[in-house]
C-alpha cells in the first residue's frame, strides 16, 4: 500500500498539464501513487494523460463519462486511492521538486488527521508566498481551536484543499466533498474538517505552486455557479447549529457568510443578468433568516460600506448598535 495518494483533478488543461507532469515526475517515489481524474475533457487533456500514464511511476486516470464538477472528480480520486494519507492537485498547478516527500515526512513526523501547508500564488510571472493562518506551527492541534475568534482570519478561512494532506482515516469516516455543489465546495469540505477531525499541525512549506488568471477556471467564470457559495454557506450554518457547542461557533459562520454576501454583492455588475438577480434574492433570503442577536452585531462591524450593502440587502433601513 503507498503511503501517499494524489488526487488530480484534470477538466480541459491541456494548456498547463504538461507542466503539470513534469513537476509530478520530480516528486515520483516507490511510496507515492498518483490518480489522475479526467473530469470529460473536450480538449487533448485525455491524450496527455494517457501518455503520461505510461511514463509516470504509480499512475492510474479514471475518465468519467460526462463533466460532474470539481467535487465528483476529487470523491472519484479518493474511492480509488489506495495510500494511507491524500492530497490533492487541480491540473493546472503543480509541485517544487521533492515536496511530496517533505509533506509527508512532516505528516509522519507530527501523526495528525490533517496538515495544512502555505503555498506559492503564480500570477503570470509574479510569485507571492501566502502563509495559512495557523494560530502555531509544527505542533499538533485541536481542529477546534482554528476556527475562532470571529472577528479575525483563522484556518477555516484558508479554503486552498491542495496545501496540504489528509490522513486516510477521515474519508473512512465519511467526509466527501459536496457533489452538489460547483463552486465553494472546499469551504465546506475546510468547515468540516475543523469540526469532525480530531487533530491537525501546520507547517511552513512552500512547494505548491498554486496558478491564478487561468481562463477557464470558475473563479474566472461570472454566471449562476459562483452562487454555490450561498447552499455551501448553508450547509456549514446548519451543520454548525445542530452542535451541543453551536454558540461557541455561530458567530464566526454568520460573520463568515455575510462577508461572502458582501464580497460577492459589491462584484455582482460583472456577473451575468439573471445570476445577478439570483444573487440579490437569494441573499436576501439568507441574511433574513439569520438569528437578529447574530446578525445585529456582524451588521455593525462590517464598516460603513460593506455593512451598508448588507443591510439593503437585509431590509434594515438604520444602523443598528453593537451588541
Amino acid at each position: 500500500m503507498p503511503k501517499l495518494s494524489v488526487v488530480v483533478t484534470c477538466h480541459n488543461v491541456q494548456e498547463y498539464l504538461p507542466a503539470t507532469l513534469r513537476s509530478l515526475a520530480r516528486n515520483a517515489t516507490d511510496d507515492i501513487e498518483f490518480i489522475f481524474v479526467d473530469d470529460h475533457s473536450t480538449d487533448a487533456t485525455a491524450d496527455i494523460l494517457g501518455r503520461a500514464r505510461d511514463a509516470l511511476p504509480h499512475s492510474r486516470v479514471v475518465r468519467h463519462a460526462a463533466n460532474g464538477g470539481i467535487s465528483r472528480a476529487r470523491n472519484t480520486g479518493i474511492d480509488a486511492a489506495e495510500g494511507e494519507h491524500l492530497a490533492f492537485l487541480d491540473g493546472d498547478d503543480w509541485y517544487a521538486p521533492g515536496y511530496l516527500t517533505r509533506l509527508l515526512d512532516a505528516a509522519e513526523r507530527l501523526d495528525v488527521d490533517f496538515l495544512r501547508t502555505d503555498h506559492v500564488q503564480a500570477t503570470g510571472r509574479e510569485r507571492l508566498v501566502v502563509r495559512a493562518p495557523a494560530p502555531r506551527r509544527d505542533v499538533p492541534l485541536d481542529p477546534l481551536d482554528g476556527i475562532n475568534p470571529a472577528n479575525a482570519k483563522t484556518m477555516v478561512d484558508y479554503p486552498f484543499v491542495w496545501a496540504g494532506i489528509y490522513r486516510r482515516r477521515i474519508f473512512d469516516d465519511g467526509l466527501r466533498f459536496e457533489p452538489a455543489l460547483r463552486t465553494a465546495e472546499d469551504r465546506v469540505f475546510g468547515w468540516q474538517l475543523h469540526l469532525r477531525a480530531r487533530s491537525f499541525a501546520a507547517v511552513g512549506l512552500f512547494g505548491v505552486f498554486y496558478r491564478r488568471g487561468v481562463g477557464s477556471s470558475l473563479t474566472q467564470i461570472k454566471d449562476e455557479r459562483q452562487l454555490d457559495f450561498l447552499p455551501a454557506h448553508d450547509l456549514i450554518l446548519a451543520e454548525v447549529a445542530a452542535r451541543p457547542d453551536a454558540e461557541r461557533f455561530l458567530p464566526k459562520i454568520v460573520r463568515t457568510y455575510c462577508a461572502m454576501i458582501a464580497f460577492h454583492a459589491e462584484n455582482a455588475s460583472g456577473y451575468e443578468p439573471e445570476a445577478a438577480r439570483r444573487l440579490r434574492r437569494e441573499a436576501t433570503e439568507a441574511l433574513r433568516g439569520m438569528p437578529p442577536e447574530l446578525l445585529d452585531p456582524v451588521l455593525t462591524a462590517m464598516g460603513d460600506e460593506r455593512g451598508r450593502v448588507l443591510r439593503r440587502l437585509a431590509g434594515r433601513t438604520t444602523r443598528k448598535a453593537a451588541v
